[in-house]
């Protein structure tokens, strides 16, 4: 394994039954980074962090990672990682402070030095009012902070974060990523699943699953630079009929409505995008002002998964 990367994976595979829940998966995520799935429900995101794990066998291919094979020798990974999941599955009968000491049991820290990490962890993740309240009934966002320091109390060179601000209001969200940039400024390498676009577009890496298949992989720029769409947007006084007026062109992709303003995809293969949309308009007397603009990690979204669809993924 190259030691530029954290994770390779090659064709990794599973399938339950009929059903391939990820399909020929090839990954690399670089050292000292934070790396994005992003996708839907049903995408493959969480399959694929339990095969990274070892928490599941692949059907087919395999991974390195942090030069341990899998499959093989997971085991050998258990004490480097750090798994979070969606779901808070820590002991909502313990106090934070127990649960903290019940991990560190659990990986072994060294005796003398647990007190001294787990004071850290409290004031580090603003849990120290908390330390003797009964983890189930924190709010989401104590939970959260919880879970994580719980998931970095030993130190893992590798972060596992399986929809992790699922279920926690916005500025939750925003500390907890202030917290991930500042484990990756360390040195840990975070592998992240999202449905959420402005969280992607934080990563500094990013793979976008579609039905088990990656369907892009770069940085968000990087993807956002190669849609291969044209992007419009409409301002329009009546944007439900604008969106009926435009969606009739042959030539459109995609029509979003966002609020007052359509977005509005056109395959780059088109020349005067924003004269295809205005006659559109025109053709149904609907009034609108157009323009160019570049494209969001959601028109990428769309972009990409509606290429894969044509090309029969």
């Amino acid at each position: 394994m190259s030691s530029e990367y954290a994770i390779e994976a090659r064709g990794l595979t599973k399938a339950f039954g009929d059903l391939r829940a990820v399909s020929e998966l090839d990954l690399n995520v670089p050292r000292g980074q934070i790396y994005g799935f992003l996708g839907p429900n049903g995408s493959g995101k969480s399959t694929t962090i339990r095969m990274l794990c070892g928490l599941l066998t692949p059907t087919e291919g395999s991974a390195d990672v942090l030069g341990t094979k899998i499959p093989g020798k997971a085991d050998l990974l258990k004490p480097r990682i750090g798994y979070m999941t969606q779901k808070f599955s820590l002991f909502g009968d313990m106090t934070v402070g127990e649960n903290l000491k019940f991990i560190a049991e659990i990986y072994s820290y060294p005796a003398a030095d647990r007190k001294p990490r787990i004071d850290e962890l409290l004031e580090k993740y603003d849990l120290i009012p908390q330390r003797n309240q009964l983890a189930g009934t924190l709010s989401g966002g104590q939970k959260q902070r919880l879970a994580l320091a719980c998931a970095v109390l030993h130190h893992p060179e590798l972060l596992l974060l399986d929809e992790p601000t699922s279920a926690v209001d916005p500025q939750s969200r925003r500390d907890f990523w202030a917290n991930l940039f500042r484990l990756a400024q360390t040195g840990t390498t975070i592998l992240v699943s999202t449905h959420y676009m402005d969280e992607a577009e934080r990563c500094h890496r990013l793979a976008i699953l579609d039905h088990g298949v990656k369907v892009a992989d770069g940085t968000p720029q990087e993807l956002q630079a190669a849609t291969r769409m044209h992007v419009i947007e409409v301002m329009a006084d009546d944007p439900y009929a604008a969106q009926i007026a435009i969606d009739e062109r042959p030539e459109i992709a995609s029509v979003t409505q966002l609020g007052v303003r359509l977005r509005v995809l056109i395959p780059d293969r088109h020349n005067d995008p924003v004269e295809i949309v205005e006659r559109a308009l025109s053709c149904r007397n609907v009034s609108g002002d157009t323009r160019v603009a570049t494209p969001s990690l959601e028109d990428v979204f769309v972009a990409v998964t509606m290429n894969a669809g044509e090309n029969g993924q």
